[in-house]
């Protein structure tokens, strides 16, 4: 992801920060011509994301301020290296680092938290065949950024809106459940908009094996259903192209024993609508 993708989101950050008169505390308490250089660190074991933004936050207040990162998004800090590997540093006026030093943190800590979460979800399915995915339950207006973290977390996307696969859900069926009627309408996408993907919402054995029977189905999600019913499934789908998703109710304690009913795919929205934040500091060095 590059800068300019998320500058909006820096500039809406550091506006509700700054208000319309500035870092009073910086302006008033730290002389203008100070200059400091410090550090960013972890104070627990994580997986990185957002450092790339973060440091743009930095050049944002202040492009003259000199900043290096050393651990970009996407690598891991061990046990070992809490407070120790430095993430990135800074070195410049003071005023200015201060200022952008809490909405650096915000952005990368949040998303660090998704990639941290994410990778041990990631973890939990490993030796299996199964993908962790991310879902649309994403923070408004940071929904590129949450899932970038979920990729340097070592997950995969779903669709990322409304406009890039169709995804027939309980609400849609509950309106037009007629499998006719949901035929002609992954027929006229076909025709109207071809290469988008169809996928359907199944809360049932039964209507597994009805969607399997329609053309141009590409995955069918497997809501909230029991293991025994994936793998079920499973064995429903062998020899189709239909490609299956599990979801609902999957936790780090359980997302194991889902992945080893021989389902393709488990989509978490835990993974960015619960994910804490990491704890990151700037420390003076």
């Amino acid at each position: 992801m590059s800068a300019p993708t998320w500058q909006p989101q820096i500039d809406a950050a550091l506006a509700e920060d700054l208000g319309a008169v500035g870092d009073l505390t910086s302006q008033y308490f730290i002389p203008a011509v100070s200059q400091s250089r410090v550090r960013m660190v972890a104070r627990e074991a994580c997986t990185l994301s957002g450092i790339e933004l973060a440091a743009d936050v930095f050049t944002t207040v202040d492009p003259a301020l000199e900043v290096s990162i050393l651990r970009p998004s996407g690598e891991s800090i061990a046990p070992s290296e809490i407070n120790e590997a430095p993430i990135l540093e800074v070195t410049g006026n003071t005023r200015a680092i201060l200022t952008a030093e809490r909405t650096a943190l915000n952005f990368a800590q949040r998303l660090t938290g998704v990639a941290t979460l994410t990778a041990a979800f990631v973890r939990a399915v490993s030796g299996t065949k199964a993908v962790i995915l991310d879902t649309r339950k994403t923070t408004p207006g940071w929904r590129l950024l949450e899932k970038a973290a979920v990729v340097h977390g070592g997950g995969q996307n779903h669709r990322m809106g409304l406009y890039d696969r169709v995804m027939i859900k309980d609400n849609h069926l509950a309106a037009e459940d007629a499998l006719g009627a949901i035929q002609n309408g992954i027929d006229q996408l076909a025709s109207e908009h071809p290469g988008v993907e169809v996928e359907l919402e199944a809360d049932t054995l039964d209507q597994v094996r009805q969607f399997l029977g329609l053309r141009g189905v590409d995955y069918i999600l497997l809501d909230n259903m029991a293991e025994v019913e994936l793998r079920e499934a499973v064995e429903m789908a062998r020899g189709s192209e239909v490609r299956l998703e599990a979801s609902g109710g999957i936790q780090l304690s359980n997302v194991g024993a889902v992945a080893e009913t021989g389902v393709d795919f488990i989509s978490i929205g835990a993974l960015t609508h619960s994910s804490r934040a990491v704890d990151l500091a700037l420390d003076a060095c």
